[in-house]
């Protein structure tokens, strides 16, 4: 019997020996196509291949895609566990042609590896058509001989696809096999098409037109093929089964967990052990594949598959946490075909063993809380939406696990209830936001998060991918197109442009939309609405549109190396300066990092060496930087760091990185960094390069500030530092190593020449080479000495002014300095005339008179600065003027 392993590699073996290449499976989240939640279908990873925006080097390809089909437009949740076929999480097997081969082709490729690759009996096969495409009916009948009775043509879209209202589209042809008639059911397009006898296995779509507005369609000049196979139904029905569960992949995952609960897989706890093997697979993928748990878009639809699986882990009796210890079994199942849920097991197993933690208690108390509103209710009443709103938002049950735990009491909810009481707290909420200016601007946002919903944000785990228009925005009112020129507000439903937050600035980058380009200068965010501030820069852009979203991916990587470094500069600057080391700000842009952090003197050369190096050392350690969803309190007891002034919700994301040498830090084992941040990041600490401590200054009181680089630019700014060494070496005629004493040398001898200088001038100043000496004069009983002197700067005035004062033995002097077009002015008095005769009153004086302002000191001694040395008689005639009174 094979197994699906050895199912799905016989599929993509057979293909890739007919001349198709195999591609790997595309993430669950889609980077294409905004209108999906999902990839749901095969072919999502190759639409802009069929449409013919993009080319790659095959025409013809095969895969096995992993899909997931639980919220959005493809919702198959609410089945699973109580049918035989539906899954939020499958594979879909399939093979492509873009404008290479057709009906003609495609055709007897799929019916001889049905009937020769897995030796199905043809006898059991039937197809349908859409019942104008006569060319496929012959196809069927020439290559594998099937009757009229086993063609059936269908003349609704079950038998033809389109992308939407206009676009590709064509005509399918869908195969079913036979069961037998001791299964209940009827062939397709009868009135019992929906039991289980005939189960579809492939669908073959010929994309063969393009439909347009009027409803005219004309044929493709490339026409192409998309095919899907659901690779858990043909392993049903080549291991003997019409039930998905029983084959060996679920079976292995249900068989798991009943050993795990100590509970029979067959018995009455069936249901609880099927939901719970589907949901270990999509909830694993999806986290796989970047989606975590939250509380809006993808990450509300995760964490809805989790507490489903949970809540029926919890109908089992299970006491502790089950969901996490089920994961090593999925990744012996599923981890050879797809490596990556391998390479995240540690971070699935951590994350579904924290949710379900947390759900256990709000489980526990949102059911207690339950039957207390029950028993106040007549039987078979409905829960009025006031109390299951209550149930959501006081206590954290969400509405469909309320949905869930009634259905089997026999009970619905007063949806239309819970709906208005929501709309009451956005209201509320809205209202809040009242005001002018920034707040005003944000009551825009809000009702664009009411009506499209927050936005979905992509760029923890992509650069590029596309996006719906939901709002454009201009002077803070709706606008429905904006031309070139114009620069308007963005908002998508969801987006990988990251919005300035946490220090980190936001991104730039290209809109596109089939009318036109629009360049992203700013992303910002209000009411959880990521708001693109944009110039049209050709044509114009209209909302509704679809539009593809590529960040500046060499500033993001610029910016994401400085961001995921101030991680390692705050552990660094702890550990160098002490545990009240806190991060107190930070900028974190393309070319340059900024960080701010509680300290009250300045680092010393040796610390801010040795911090440095040890960033550096864990730069070159090149660990992985890895993420984690949990409540801020469980953080904070892991010892992870809160940075200063942020506001957390009830969930936050913990980055780590580096791991210690030995030393085993905190609580959390070995990890060097460990901090709660939004931000992006590098996937590896290597990533960052290179860093560079500039400066450390203060930046407000007790709080101190680094500036610093990395990658190219630390390494840029150190070989400039390296070449002005050297050009220093050059100049000085010595050799780089030398420098440092070939300067202290020359200051030496700038400093003796400096003061032997300083020296002649005073001697050339008291000896009367400055200028023509005065005779001291007597006035009022005071002797007064006054000169101007040529050539000697301010500076040289006190030391001249002693040896004047001493030389006059009793009395005030005043000395005009003029040198390099400065103009200096001193007053000097004996202590003995201090009572009477002020040295500040004669320099203010005299100052007034040279065009200056102001002067000031002691009474014994005080100095100015004036503009013209011209005016110096008329100076000091002022100051002799204050002497006689």
């Amino acid at each position: 019997m094979p197994t699906l392993n050895d199912i799905r590699s016989t599929f993509l073996n057979y293909f890739e020996g007919n001349d198709h290449t195999i591609v790997a499976s595309s993430p669950l989240v889609p980077r294409n196509d905004p209108t999906l939640m999902f990839t749901a279908a095969g072919m999502v990873q190759f639409k802009n291949l069929f449409t013919g925006v993009e080319t790659r080097d095959y025409t013809r390809a095969t895969t096995s895609q992993k899909c997931v089909r639980a919220g959005g437009k493809h919702n198959d949740l609410d089945n699973v566990g109580y049918t035989a076929r539906h899954h939020t999480f499958f594979e879909m097997l399939g093979n492509f042609s873009f404008g290479d081969y057709f009906k003609e082709d495609a055709i007897p490729l799929a019916w001889d590896l049905l009937t020769k690759g897995f030796g199905i009996d043809a006898s059991k096969l039937l197809v349908t058509v859409y019942h104008t495409d006569e060319e496929a009916v012959q196809i069927w009948k020439k290559h594998a001989g099937l009757s009229d009775d086993r063609i059936i043509r269908i003349a609704t879209d079950d038998n033809f696809w389109s992308a939407g209202p206009t676009g590709p589209c064509g005509p399918c042809t869908e195969i079913f096999y036979d069961h037998g008639d001791h299964i209940w059911g009827g062939p397709p397009g009868s009135p019992d098409e929906d039991g289980d006898r005939f189960v579809e296995i492939w669908n073959l779509v010929f994309m063969q037109y393009e439909q347009f507005e009027d409803g005219t369609r004309k044929d493709l000049k490339a026409q192409s093929i998309d095919t899907g196979m659901g690779l858990e139904r043909v392993a049903a029905l080549l291991q003997g089964t019409n039930d998905n569960y029983s084959t060996d992949m679920m079976r292995a995952l249900i068989e798991a967990s009943a050993n795990a609960t100590s509970s029979d897989p067959d018995g009455p706890h069936k249901t609880h052990h099927r939901v719970i093997a589907d949901h270990l697979r999509s909830t694993s993928f999806l986290m796989a594949d970047g989606v975590m748990p939250a509380n809006d878009g993808r990450g509300y639809v995760l964490r809805r598959i989790m507490r489903r699986a949970m809540r029926h882990a919890h109908l089992l009796g299970v006491k502790d946490p089950l969901m996490h210890r089920l994961v090593p079994a999925l990744v012996g199942q599923m981890g050879a075909a797809y490596p990556e849920l391998g390479q995240a097991q540690s971070m699935i197993e951590q994350t579904l063993l924290q949710e379900e933690t947390r759900f256990r208690q709000t489980l526990d108390r949102g059911l207690k809380l339950l039957d207390d509103e029950l028993i106040a209710l007549p039987d078979g009443a409905e829960l009025p939406g006031a109390s299951a709103f209550k149930l959501y938002d006081t206590y954290g049950f969400p509405l469909d696990l309320t949905q869930d735990a009634l259905r089997e009491k026999g009970r619905s909810v007063d949806t239309d209830g819970f709906d208005t009481a929501m709309a009451a707290q956005k209201a509320k909420a809205r209202a809040a936001w009242s005001g002018s200016g920034e707040a005003a601007t944000a009551t825009v946002w809000f009702d664009v998060a009411d009506k499209n919903g927050v936005t979905d944000f992509l760029g923890y785990e992509t650069e590029n991918a596309e996006g719906k228009i939901v709002a454009l925005v201009q002077d803070r009112q709706a606008v429905e197109t904006a031309a070139t020129g114009e620069t308007v507000q963005i908002a998508l439903n969801q987006t990988p442009f990251y919005a300035e937050s946490g220090g980190q600035v936001g991104d730039t980058g290209l809109i596109k939309t089939d009318t036109g380009v629009a360049r992203v200068t700013d992303t910002r965010k209000s009411a959880d609405v990521f708001i693109h501030i944009a110039t049209v820069e050709s044509g114009s852009i209209s909302n509704a549109q679809a539009a593809v979203l590529n960040v500046d991916g060499a500033r993001r990587t610029a910016i994401r190396a400085n961001h995921s470094v101030t991680h390692l500069l705050h552990e660094a600057l702890r550990n160098a300066l002490g545990d009240h080391v806190a991060q107190r700000g930070s900028l974190n842009a393309a070319d340059r990092l900024r960080f701010d952090f509680s300290h009250n003197q300045a680092l010393s050369v040796q610390e801010q060496r040795n911090v440095e190096a040890e960033v550096n050392a864990y730069i070159r350690q090149n660990t992985a930087v890895e993420t984690r969803i949990m409540t801020p309190d469980d953080a904070r007891a892991l010892g992870a760091q809160a940075l200063f002034g942020e506001k957390y919700g009830d969930e936050v994301r913990v980055v780590s990185m580096g791991v210690e040498d030995g030393s085993g830090k905190g609580t959390d084992g070995n990890t060097y960094s460990l901090e709660l941040c939004g931000g992006t990041h590098v996937r590896q600490t290597g990533d960052i390069g290179a860093f560079a401590l500039l400066s450390d200054g203060a930046s407000s009181s007790g709080v101190r500030r680094i500036e610093a680089l990395t990658g190219a630019d630390a390494i840029a700014y150190l070989r400039d530092q390296d070449q002005l060494l050297a050009d220093a070496a050059a100049e000085l005629k010595t050799g780089a190593a030398d420098v440092p004493a070939r300067v202290k040398a020359l200051l030496d001898e700038r400093k003796s020449l400096s003061n032997e200088v300083a020296q002649l001038r005073r001697e050339l100043a008291m000896s009367g080479g400055a200028a023509a000496p005065a005779e001291a004069e007597d006035i009022n009983g005071t002797k007064f000495f006054a000169q101007v002197l040529n050539g000697v700067t301010g500076k040289d005035l006190p030391a001249l002014m002693d040896e004047h004062k001493t030389r006059l033995g009793s009395g005030a002097v005043l000395l005009i300095a003029d040198a390099d077009g400065k103009v200096a002015v001193a007053a000097g008095v004996t202590k003995d005339k201090t009572d009477t005769v002020s040295a500040v009153d004669l320099v203010k004086a005299a100052v007034a008179e040279l065009g200056g302002k102001g002067g000031g000191g002691r009474p014994d001694m005080a100095q100015g600065g004036a503009k013209d040395a011209s005016n110096s008689d008329a100076a000091i005639k002022a100051a002799r003027a204050v002497l006689e009174g």
